[in-house]
């Protein structure tokens, strides 16, 4: 028979195979040896007893319905306190007939992730979409064009300023901090010693000592009668504070590229601003991802700090609400909200960041 005629098949992998492989994978990491086999034992008893009694006190015997305390009296969580004021923890004390603005607002930002994941989406666009988006996000939430009533940022609070204040310093950190970590390089000494000025004052400076200047100070500085709003100035802070830690961790991955690579670069007759927007930058974020999403979860947990000032996010919801005498006692269920809220918006960036980088590769 002719080779243009013959059928190639290929043979599909039997099932007795594939457990074998787990079989195989379960004796070389869970059975090794009898200290390993030991570990293994205990830790399947430990999870066998502790996932049905979490489950059990977390949704099965907890409370979910009532007013007060009263009515909590199975021996699980009472989420009364949650559950009450769930819109006060969602929206702050945003007008009620307001509220589809937070809706449509955070909709935009959540057009970022399947976007994010979509191939076809160009950079371009992308990158203007982020651009626009916290300008966009600000317009409607503020208020006072396009007809839109005027709100004030004193509204603002729960997981609606967490989040906002989240967005906002990502946004705008990472493309200061680019910028710092390049005048740091730079040879031109103005430049530099700015830079280097810069980064080594706020990274010297307790965060929460830049959030009280910029609630008290920055006022005294001002005219009288003209006033710098409160939210600008934490959202300033958490940016000029996060990018000169992203500067950093930006620099470290300018020096781990290869020198030939700029002498290439320039000998291709490439300029500084295009030898780094096409060649450079793109390995150094690409090399940084990790240090960088350890920067935007420490963005998203330094939030809380804008309590001290007297800005109510959802940790200063949870105090306020825990100060309430009709809700004393309950700190464990306020404190397992709080903790799920922040480990699934965490939990997001991480496996975003991992996707990245095995698209990457």
């Amino acid at each position: 028979m002719n080779n243009d005629n013959t059928i190639h098949m290929i043979e599909p992998k039997p099932a007795i195979q594939i457990k074998k492989d787990w079989i195989t994978w379960c004796k070389k990491n869970l059975f090794s040896t009898p200290f390993n086999t030991l570990l293994t034992i205990v830790g399947a008893l430990f999870i066998v007893w502790v996932i049905p009694t979490m489950l059990s006190w977390f949704i099965f015997n907890a409370t979910f319905v009532g007013q007060t305390q009263a009515d909590c009296i199975s021996n699980g969580a009472c989420w009364l306190p949650v559950v009450n004021r769930i819109e006060l923890f969602t929206y702050g004390m945003y007008p009620e007939s307001q509220q589809w603005r937070v809706d449509v607002a955070f909709g935009l930002a959540a057009l970022v992730i399947p976007m994010l994941y979509i191939k076809r989406i160009s950079r371009p666009f992308m990158l203007i979409y982020l651009i626009i988006l916290p300008f966009a996000m600000w317009m409607m939430l503020k208020g006072g064009n396009f007809g839109l009533d005027t709100i004030s940022t004193t509204k603002f609070a729960g997981m609606m300023l967490t989040l906002f204040l989240a967005i906002f310093g990502m946004v705008f950190a990472l493309p200061l901090g680019v910028l710092l970590a390049l005048g740091r390089r730079s040879k031109k000494p103005i430049i530099l010693w700015l830079s280097v000025t810069y980064i080594e004052l706020v990274r010297s400076v307790p965060v929460i000592t830049l959030l009280f200047m910029a609630s008290l100070m920055i006022q005294l500085f001002l005219p009288p009668g003209q006033e710098f709003d409160v939210l600008l100035r934490v959202v300033a802070v958490l940016v000029l504070f996060t990018a000169s830690y992203m500067a950093e961790t930006i620099r470290g991955g300018l020096q781990s590229i290869p020198q030939g690579q700029f002498e290439a670069a320039k000998a291709l007759g490439f300029g500084y601003w295009k030898m780094m927007g096409q060649i450079i930058l793109p390995q150094v974020l690409k090399n940084s991802i990790p240090s960088l999403l350890n920067q935007f979860v420490g963005i998203l947990k330094e939030t809380t700090l804008v309590m001290i000032v007297g800005v109510l996010d959802i940790v200063g919801v949870a105090s306020s609400t825990l100060s309430n005498a009709k809700w004393v006692g309950l700190e464990n269920e306020m404190y397992a909200f709080l903790a799920l809220f922040f480990f699934v918006c965490c939990f997001s960036l991480s496996q975003y960041a991992s996707h990245l980088e095995r698209r990457l590769k």
